[in-house]
């Protein structure tokens, strides 16, 4: 059987930590998301921290934002990476659907993922 899925959230500041927190914290899972923050981090560095989150794992790649240094890490080094998808924009909706959806083929949980975050921003 082929290992879940992780999730890698990579933002600016506590964004990650704060996000993964929540997650962790409304669904019960554990260990199935990693933070990345660019805090102290150079480009290389932060490109680094961002491929060592991933390792050799199937991995989504959250981004907080569609352009940036964060982004730009995420995609330098594993944008070829057939084992790596990324999506920008993260969100606490987004991310609870990709941990109780990561068994399934990656591009099925990234596009899920992006529309159910896409789905879950309104104005009342």
């Amino acid at each position: 059987m082929t290992a879940p899925i992780i999730g890698v959230v990579v933002g600016h500041g506590a964004v990650a930590e704060a996000l993964v927190g929540a997650a962790e914290q409304i669904s019960g899972v554990k260990d199935a998301l990693v933070a990345v923050t660019n805090t102290g981090a150079d480009r290389a560095a932060l490109q680094q921290r961002v491929i060592d989150a991933v390792g050799a794992n199937r991995a989504i790649v959250f981004v907080d934002l569609p352009s940036g240094s964060c982004l730009f890490a995420a995609m330098r080094g594993l944008s070829e990476n057939e084992r790596v998808r990324v999506v920008t924009g993260v969100n606490l909706v987004m991310l609870l659907d990709f941990l109780f959806h990561r068994e399934e083929d990656i591009a099925e949980v990234a596009r899920r993922a992006a529309e159910a975050g896409a789905r879950s921003i309104a104005e009342r």
